[in-house]
């Protein structure tokens, strides 16, 4: 069994001051998807023990941004072009490939643009996921055992929000965002869904929690949203089919109150019999 787990730290080290190492230590991880680190590589080594492989990319902005991926293995090879060349995709994805039992996994950490309707940062948005929707294909091509993990910055459907009726003209629920999880994992309406439709790729975590509201793994830092549970699902295990067979023990590390949170998103882990 390897256990996986994908946070947005919301700033690393924040996160660590606020409790981020205890949670880490006690939670028998073997791989950790990182986003919006927000550090540099010296600043992540300081914090995460020895014990860890670290790969890290960090964003063209300092300050924003970030992604890494934290292993008890090392990996084989680790790749961070992404998208276009005049694309700046960096600080948001990286991906490596490791041994596992004797089987390749590639693993990815992402993070997709927030976005804001009508703007650049829109734009910026889709075509990230349109990249994104390229490189899936590439990578669920062949059986092979694949995991992107990340805060994808979508609710996929309606039970993925607690009040998607007022988001649905925000960045973050639009009808054009959405499609683009119809071709990862398939339509709501597809009889396929999530088994096989789109390009194949698997929503572990809307397969093993089923069809239920949430369970939310981001909450605004305004008014009452955590302690309401008013949240939204964008935190995600998106697998090949065949590594998704494998999944169990679907969970949201939600804390335990408002106060005791190190980020304003939940670490999303599952194990994987492999």
């Amino acid at each position: 069994m390897v256990r996986i787990a994908s946070v947005n730290v919301n700033g690393i080290r924040a996160a660590y001051r606020k409790g981020m190492g205890e949670w880490l230590d006690s939670r028998g991880i073997d791989f950790l998807g990182l986003q919006e680190v927000r550090a540099t590589r010296a600043d992540v080594d300081a914090l995460i023990d020895s014990n860890w492989h670290v790969v890290n990319d960090e964003a063209t902005a300092k300050g924003r941004a970030g992604v890494a991926i934290a292993s008890r293995t090392a990996p084989r090879e680790v790749r961070t072009t992404f998208g276009a060349d005049d694309f700046d995709s960096a600080g948001r994805w990286i991906e490596a490939d490791f041994d596992v039992n004797g089987q390749t996994l590639t693993f990815v950490s992402a993070y997709v643009h927030s976005g804001e309707v009508g703007t650049p940062k829109q734009d910026e948005k889709y075509t990230f996921l349109a990249a994104m929707e390229t490189r899936l294909a590439e990578l669920g091509a062949g059986g092979r055992l694949a995991l992107v993990v990340g805060d994808l910055n979508v609710g996929h459907r309606t039970l993925d929000i607690k009040n998607w009726k007022g988001n649905v003209k925000n960045a973050g629920f639009l009808p054009e965002e959405r499609a683009y999880f119809d071709r990862f994992v398939g339509a709501e309406d597809d009889v396929e869904y999530n088994a096989g439709a789109g390009l194949g790729w698997i929503d572990v975590g809307r397969k093993l929690a089923g069809e239920v509201a949430g369970p939310y793994t981001w909450w605004s830092q305004r008014g009452q949203a955590f302690d309401t549970d008013t949240g939204w699902r964008i935190d995600y295990h998106l697998a090949t089919a065949p590594l998704a067979a494998t999944a169990s023990n679907y969970t949201i590390d939600r804390a335990a109150s408002y106060d005791t949170r190190w980020s304003d998103h939940a670490p999303v882990v599952v194990d994987y019999s492999l």
